[in-house]
């Protein structure tokens, strides 16, 4: 259908990147900030996530809207929900999108209805100052029980390393409060709010191959788009890629999909697309939940279209306008499709700062290639590095007729940006092929 009019919340790089290869006549209204960038990211300190989606339903009353789409992780789902819902469109019920954002209640919802996928937990107080407090035995993962893109998710070892990765400095305080207030603030008006979304989350450390799988709800019923790989940098827990279609074994594959319908069914997720993070064990084939993100994974739109052969961010349009979005399997131009994620894993920052001209004439050189950079230095690059453990400075997506080719693409990209951290990792070809699960 063309000539529909959608509204696009907090978009992204990958967002715009996915509008601008369409020229279908859809007209897009843009609301929301980049959390990423200044000065639009100062507006989070003002930010009420209430009174901005009862002024986007007002406004687009008036205006008229066929679709509400976000892909973005902070505030997009719990604004999507309430503004569709007034406008009467389809959305996510808001307890469902509550309950999946709230890792402490998503948790307890996984511990109902699948606790055989669910690795333990427990809660930590916001303002914990004694071990005792401490419900799981070290090492173990702690993680704010709301937040977004990883921040301050950490193992940590010992109680000295948790209250490091847990003290702040009054400025990085204020950033967290606001940052979570949004959350807080529709929490309260739609769920009840027994604990609040600013304690921290301990789970236990579970092994296996990280996987994702994505897939969209129309009226409760689920369809299931396709796995990811991830895959770590050796010896960390800090993403190098996302790898598509997954080499899990298809039967492992088919029950990690099983495993985030139950997931979902447990939160009540009824609409929407959604990502959900697994941790997968071909040796014991157990499968233990991370965490359910309910909104579309915008960093992937292009691995459906390169592979699968059809447009997932048209797929989001559609859903989002009461249509069934019609998907193809395995029908691309392309056999294997990566996001290749640049980090930066000692805090030193770029050797150089590039400008706009030159990473424009990078993608011009590499036209197959999607690629992001992120340039960030001082208290901003320290401050990522404490929230992130790394420093992603670049991401580049790829697709190719096999793993070879598709490793040689991307060595080729890495080997021509010459603003690299100093101590930068140049991975082989041979060394990626190696770290590809299922080989």
């Amino acid at each position: 259908m063309t000539g529909r009019r959608v509204l696009v919340l907090f978009a992204d790089e990958w967002d715009r990147a996915a509008i601008e290869r369409r020229a279908d006549g859809t007209r897009y209204h843009f609301e929301g900030f980049d959390l990423f960038r200044f000065p639009e990211n100062a507006r989070l300190f003002t930010f009420d996530a209430l009174a901005f989606s009862s002024r986007l339903a007002r406004k687009y009353r008036r205006i008229g809207i066929d679709a509400v789409v976000t892909s973005e992780e902070q505030f997009g789902p719990v604004v999507a929900s309430l503004v569709a819902r007034e406008l009467g469109l389809p959305h996510n019920p808001i307890g469902a999108v509550i309950t999946a954002q709230h890792k402490y209640y998503a948790r307890r919802a996984f511990q109902d209805r699948l606790p055989d996928a669910n690795p333990a937990f427990g809660l930590i107080p916001r303002d914990f100052r004694r071990t005792g407090e401490v419900p799981l035995p070290y090492p173990f993962y702690v993680k704010p029980v709301k937040a977004a893109f990883s921040v301050l998710a950490r193992r940590v070892a010992s109680w000295d390393e948790l209250e490091r990765h847990a003290r702040f400095t009054w400025w990085e305080q204020a950033i967290i409060e606001r940052l979570v207030k949004p959350f807080g603030d529709v929490m309260r008006a739609h769920s009840p709010c027994e604990v609040e979304p600013f304690s921290m989350l301990a789970e236990e450390i579970v092994d296996g191959h990280q996987v994702t799988v994505n897939g969209f709800a129309r009226e409760g019923r689920i369809t299931m788009q396709g796995v990811v790989d991830s895959i770590m940098y050796p010896g960390t827990d800090q993403f190098q890629r996302f790898q598509y279609p997954s080499r899990l074994p298809p039967a492992l594959q088919a029950r990690a999909e099983e495993t985030a319908a139950r997931a979902l069914a447990a939160v009540g997720f009824r609409h929407g697309m959604f990502n959900v993070e697994l941790r997968a064990c071909p040796a014991s084939g157990h499968l233990k939940i991370i965490e359910i993100n309910p909104r579309a994974a915008g960093q992937f739109f292009d691995f459906f279209e390169r592979v699968d052969g059809y447009n997932a961010f048209a797929a989001l349009v559609a859903l989002e306008a009461g249509e069934e979005p019609r998907i193809r399997r395995r029908e691309g131009d392309s056999a294997v499709a990566a996001s290749f994620v640049m980090r930066d894993l000692a805090g030193e920052g770029l050797s150089r700062w590039p400008g706009e001209a030159e990473i424009e004439a990078l993608r011009r050189r590499h036209p197959g290639a999607m690629v992001m950079v992120y340039r960030k230095r001082g208290a901003d690059l320290r401050r990522e590095m404490k929230w992130l453990g790394t420093y992603r400075y670049a991401v580049a997506n790829l697709a190719a007729r096999s793993s070879e080719e598709l490793f040689a693409a991307y060595r080729r990209l890495f080997d021509d940006i010459d603003f690299h951290p100093a101590r930068h990792r140049a991975p082989s070809v041979e060394q990626m092929l190696g770290e590809s699960p299922g080989d």
